[in-house]
């Protein structure tokens, strides 16, 4: 009984609160128009431009145990910094323990392309330190950190904690806008 007279109380203050209303005499709706499709994204070709000289003159051949750091310009600089403790999750991985170096640049093309148009914001690339080489300095680490400096979508990139392969491996930021 008492729901009943709450919901007569309800009734009255709600028709109290409206005041009087004025009946629709049209029913008819308007029409929206209907919405554009949209357009096909661009296909990127991906590709690593040439090496100007004085890139490859200036960077320095990396050791076994040396990090790797590098940011794009345009980046705030605290941005490397959560990168390097782990603050973007890994969208995935790649390994080239095995490979030499045209294998290892073509898997590398053809991951970050698949990991920007899947929309990856941070990847994990396992290069490893390069205990096979014949001098102190890794070919294949040494390669990895040319070609990502010069590859368009990648803003950052830095040595990954000890946990996930350390000065072997790479933790990679791509661009999202760029696909």
């Amino acid at each position: 009984m008492t729901k009943k007279n709450a919901d007569t109380l309800d009734y009255a203050l709600f028709r109290q609160t409206i005041g009087t209303i004025q009946p629709i005499k049209n029913n008819n709706m308007a029409a929206l128009e209907a919405s554009k499709p949209l357009p096909y994204p661009k296909k990127n070709s991906f590709k690593i431009l040439a090496a100007p000289t004085d890139l490859t003159e200036r960077l320095p051949l990396l050791g076994k145990e040396d990090a790797i750091y590098f940011s794009n310009t345009s980046l705030p600089k605290t941005l490397l910094t959560k990168l390097q403790q782990g603050y973007f999750p890994v969208d995935a991985e790649l390994d080239l323990h095995g490979l030499n170096s045209q294998e290892a640049k073509r898997h590398i093309l053809k991951f970050i392309e698949e990991c920007v148009t899947e929309g990856c914001q941070c990847i994990h690339i396992v290069h490893g330190k390069g205990y096979r080489s014949s001098d102190d300095f890794p070919i294949l680490k040494n390669n990895v950190n040319l070609w990502l400096r010069q590859h368009h979508a990648v803003q950052a990139f830095c040595s990954a904690p000890q946990k996930d392969g350390g000065t072997g491996a790479l933790y990679v930021l791509l661009d999202t806008a760029f696909r």
